[in-house]
């Protein structure tokens, strides 16, 4: 049913069904404001030569590991070093009470004088008989006893030099010097302790520490595909034909001092199948203990042309898969799933899923999708975001 007006109101309501009818043909009239193009910067992939690192985890070991034993028996009178100290090779460590050794010196020396006497007698008796002999004066066989106590009294030397050369080495022994240099560590006995009763008994440890040395381990499976690949000619070795190392310390951060890596060992660790790496860092500052758990980069191989691409541009998706987004030519942005290699600094590798040439973005990913239209942001300019992007 029509709605009617009375006259009065009549003229008011056609006033306000032609304002709507205006209002109606200015919104149709009007164009739809277009959303402003987000902006980015990209990065074109180059091929260029990259280090095949591989970081493994192992342990600090001392390069020279010396344990210092009492090689007599007695008592001990003094500690003369510092505990946790550093020594020079032949620093005097301990004494042992040399009184007893002493004695058994002079023992020794007088049983060499004993013999060098008895040695006198039958040398001149040897050399009377074999005058006498020859003139008939004395039988044969005395000149043989004669000349065979000679020959003994001459081995009782040799044997008494002996026993005094070892009562000297024992009297020697007294005195427990540093047979390395490096830091040593606390005494394992006390001023007092009875020691070399039976076996050599420890009395401290001797590390060096300077250089160290951190064995790392890899799987055969990983060692042999590297080389397989510089077999093939698809990677090369170092130029100085030696892989440098790099430590990578409890923060995260780089070790100061280069390494590099000394050998691999000849055989596999039948419980793990996996194969030492042992590596050569300096410690002037002591900052690397034996016993410590690291990690070490090993640059292993030279990949003459690889690309890699900024960490920042790669993105995962729920399922932990790596993708990057690419513009094209047409500045629009397309996703791409890629196979990752091994991080180098702030870079990744890349294997598969990106080709030489292709953009990367690598600012503004959080504004954009795949299906974008997009504008590429010069490099010496800030990314300028619209509505609150």
């Amino acid at each position: 049913m029509p709605i009617t007006y009375p006259p009065l109101l009549r003229p008011l309501a056609l006033v306000a069904l032609l304002t709507l009818m205006l209002a109606g043909c200015d919104d149709a009239t009007q164009p739809d404001e277009q959303q402003p193009v987000a902006q980015v910067r990209v990065e074109t992939l180059q091929l260029q030569p990259q280090a095949i690192t591989t970081e493994l985890s192992g342990r600090i070991l001392a390069p020279r590991t010396a344990q210092v034993r009492a090689r007599v028996a007695g008592v001990v009178l003094k500690r003369v070093y510092r505990e946790g100290s550093d020594v020079k090779q032949g620093d005097v460590l301990f004494l042992i009470d040399p009184a007893p050794l002493k004695a058994d010196h002079d023992s020794a020396r007088a049983a060499l004088a004993r013999a060098q006497a008895t040695l006198y007698q039958a040398r001149l008796q040897e050399q009377r008989y074999r005058q006498l002999v020859d003139e008939n004066a004395v039988s044969r066989q005395e000149y043989d006893n004669a000349r065979a106590a000679f020959l003994q009294a001459d081995a009782a030397v040799a044997e008494a030099k002996a026993a005094l050369e070892r009562a000297k080495l024992n009297l020697g022994y007294a005195t427990v010097t540093a047979p390395i240099a490096g830091r040593i560590g606390r005494a394992l006995v006390t001023e007092g302790a009875l020691v070399g009763q039976n076996e050599p008994t420890p009395l401290a440890t001797i590390e060096q520490l300077d250089p160290i040395h951190a064995d790392v381990t890899q799987s055969t499976r990983e060692l042999n595909a590297l080389r397989r690949a510089l077999r093939a000619g698809q990677l090369q070795q170092a130029s100085d034909g030696q892989a440098s190392a790099t430590l990578i310390q409890d923060d995260g951060s780089a070790y100061p001092f280069a390494g590099k890596l000394l050998f691999s060992d000849i055989s596999v660790d039948p419980s793990t199948n996996q194969i030492t790496l042992r590596s050569e860092f300096p410690n002037p500052n002591l900052d690397l203990l034996p016993g410590s758990y690291v990690r070490v980069r090993l640059e292993q191989a030279v990949q003459p042309k690889g690309l890699s691409v900024p960490q920042r541009a790669v993105v995962r998706d729920s399922a932990g898969v790596p993708k990057v987004l690419v513009v094209d030519a047409q500045a629009r942005v397309s996703e791409r799933q890629v196979v990752l290699g091994s991080a180098q600094g702030d870079r990744w590798q890349v294997s598969e899923g990106l080709a030489p040439g292709e953009q990367v973005v690598v600012e503004g990913l959080q504004h954009i999708k795949a299906g974008d239209q997009v504008q590429l942001a010069p490099s010496a300019q800030p990314i300028v975001q619209h509505n609150g992007q």
